[in-house]
């Protein structure tokens, strides 16, 4: 059992000591645009990304959905881009490009040959500064994110479980809504509200622009400075969401899908932001419970009592609360109760008993592994990037974040879980067939 132990800290250590120290330079421009440059010369590759500080809580409750849908409308054009151009151009110069949206953020990325830097830039220039949003733009795109929420959402077994779950973890705050939001709310606004929603948030003073890859600092500065620099900024944007009272009393719900023939039994707890420490606590909680099958709810509840056909754990932090959900699918005539307790069981050994050497090796040596994963790759490191500063307020996290795991203890470990995972602090929920 002891080499067993110290060959997994051999590993871990070894994880850990192959990965590189990511170098970066950062600076402002004078509208407030953030700028981050990575070098990396190994590959003729470059990355060109621009997140902004726009997600779906800074929605209006009647007008949901307006984030995720600019995540498709800014690809419409541009006064330069002509409508439909922007995918062929990208292809036709040997790129590739997405975008994605959360409730706290909305990121476009481009992936070129090296070569193509200043396009990459010229494109997110023009996305910021001139974008075209006008009715038939409006149009095809809500046509495309309704077909997306059918295919995805509203078609999909168990696809509206974040909605029934934030439904009920808030009453307050904006992350009570999704990030897709309501089509009657997108088919209601009018042509002069979208075009408001890109005035306020899509200016340079609310967006991080990274670069990474091979690239000439000096001439990157230089287009920067070109494209951007002249781009005004807007007015400062005010955050002042509501507070969200604490959940003292279990809060109980059902949600009826009739996609779905085996109920999900879920519980759901409101955790802290993603900024504290506690929310990587919770992401140690959550791998010790259900991190493959040699987990602890797993190996329970699907390898040893059969009770369930599938278990999963998982700590959704976000910028500013975060919600930890428990969910599994019950084995033949199980019950809710049974599958709840059997859920509470394995959260109070955690809450009471500290975790095993071995279990706290193999969390660290998978917190490594995760962390050199996540920065494997150029868009990778961009996002990282893009997403320390804007989110957590700190681009050094990038090196520095595997630290703050390495630092966990297991006391900690137990006292975060005895602080959010008790049965008065959360949403029961069944999410079932219709009848």
């Amino acid at each position: 059992m002891k080499k067993a132990i110290l060959s997994v800290v051999a590993a871990g250590t070894m994880i850990f000591a192959n990965a590189q120290q990511i170098e970066y330079e950062e600076y402002k421009l004078e509208n407030g645009l953030h700028v981050i440059l990575h070098q990396d010369k190994t590959a003729p590759v470059v990355v060109t990304s621009v997140m902004y500080h726009v997600g779906a809580k800074d929605e209006q409750p009647d007008r949901t959905g307006f984030a995720h849908f600019f995540e498709h409308l800014l690809f419409e054009g541009t006064q330069n881009i002509e409508r439909g151009e922007w995918f062929k151009i990208v292809t036709a110069n040997g790129g590739n490009n997405n975008a994605n949206t959360s409730d706290d953020r909305t990121y476009y990325y481009e992936v070129f040959p090296s070569n193509n830097l200043q396009l990459g830039l010229w494109m997110e220039a023009e996305r910021m500064l001139h974008p075209v949003i006008n009715q038939i733009g409006v149009d095809t795109q809500n046509e495309v994110v309704k077909e997306e929420k059918r295919l995805r959402i509203d078609n999909q077994p168990y696809g509206n479980i974040l909605k029934a779950l934030k439904e009920k973890l808030y009453t307050k705050h904006p992350y009570r809504w999704t990030t897709i939001g309501e089509m009657e709310h997108l088919d209601a606004a009018t042509l002069e509200e979208f075009q408001a929603f890109n005035e306020k948030f899509y200016i340079p003073n609310n967006a991080v622009l990274v670069v990474a890859g091979d690239f000439d600092s000096h001439q990157a500065k230089g287009w920067i400075k070109d494209y951007f620099g002249d781009i005004p900024a807007g007015p400062a944007i005010a955050r002042n969401f509501p507070k969200e009272d604490p959940i003292t009393q279990p809060i109980h719900g059902t949600w009826e899908d009739p996609n779905v023939q085996i109920p999900m039994q879920i519980v759901a707890y409101r955790t802290p932001s993603m900024k504290t420490r506690d929310a990587r606590v919770l992401d140690m909680v959550s791998s010790l419970l259900t991190g493959g099958k040699s987990s602890r709810l797993y190996k329970k509840m699907v390898d040893q009592d059969k009770t369930a056909l599938q278990v999963g754990a998982f700590n959704f932090s976000q910028e500013d609360y975060g919600q930890y959900i428990i969910y599994g699918l019950p084995m033949g005539p199980i019950t809710q109760e049974q599958m709840i307790a059997a859920y509470d069981a394995e959260i109070k050994k955690i809450q009471t008993e500290l975790i095993s050497e071995r279990e706290y090796q193999k969390l660290q040596n998978e917190f490594e592994n995760n962390f050199v994963s996540s920065n494997a790759s150029l868009e990778g490191i961009a996002h990282s990037l893009a997403t320390n500063y804007l989110l957590y307020g700190d681009t050094s996290l990038i090196n520095e974040e595997i630290n703050i795991y390495r630092s966990i203890t297991k006391e900690e470990i137990r006292d975060v879980a005895k602080k959010y995972l008790n049965p008065n602090q959360r949403v029961v929920m069944e999410y079932k067939g219709t009848n």
